[in-house]
């Protein structure tokens, strides 16, 4: 897996997936719809497929002396950690971005509760594009849009919730450190429901590329 890990961050790696990290920054835009950066990081990932498609890289990386349950651990495993290095990047955004812009009138703003959101949104993501990719690795637009599709749904049900639930709305819509415990209940959440979703989406990728014939 070692060995795996380091083909995909230097061999499949595409270096628009590296650049998309900087788009944290858009965490300073005011009053701007900041799940959108999600999306940049799944959009990534379809570059990293894509390209990988081009360039035979399950052909290539099949032939080696390896599993092919390893080989989709570990495209599954990059994912998740240019994920949540996004995420990571954006903590110093989101902290300057609550004490010099006003509230968010959007949607969520950059606080606590915006990253578990977020966190949830990656797993979804994750769930919908890989258990589609495996099943016809060929097919890396049809997956993308599914998972697409399901990202952009769960931002625009996220976003109208800012606004239309009370709770979500007076609570986990506002600045920090205000109303941290619930926000960080939510943090927490997300990102049980980020290791749930992204383990699941493991193990159908694994068991449908397992069976399929390259």
């Amino acid at each position: 897996m070692k060995n795996l890990m380091r083909k995909e961050l230097l061999l499949a790696m595409h270096p628009a997936s590296m650049l998309f990290l900087l788009l944290s920054a858009m965490l300073l835009i005011p009053n701007y719809p900041y799940y959108v950066i999600c999306f940049y990081t799944c959009l990534g990932t379809f570059f990293i497929c894509l390209t990988g498609r081009e360039n035979r890289d399950i052909e290539f990386t099949a032939l080696l002396p390896v599993r092919k349950t390893d080989l989709v651990r570990a495209r599954v495993f990059t994912v998740m950690l240019m994920q949540l290095a996004q995420l990571v990047i954006a903590v110093p955004f989101a902290v300057f971005s609550s004490r010099v812009s006003a509230e968010n009138l959007v949607g969520m703003d950059a606080n606590t509760a915006f990253f578990g959101f977020a966190l949830v949104l990656y797993g979804v993501f994750n769930l919908v594009f890989f258990r589609n990719y495996y099943r016809a690795p060929g097919k890396v637009g049809k997956a993308f849009g599914w998972g697409c599709g399901a990202l952009t749904l769960c931002m625009v049900v996220f976003e109208a919730c800012a606004h239309t639930v009370p709770f979500v709305r007076d609570r986990l819509d506002t600045p920090d450190p205000a109303f941290l415990g619930e926000k960080l209940t939510l943090l927490a959440a997300g990102a049980a429901l980020y290791v749930l979703l992204s383990a699941l989406a493991l193990r159908r990728a694994m068991h449908s590329f397992a069976a399929l014939d390259l």
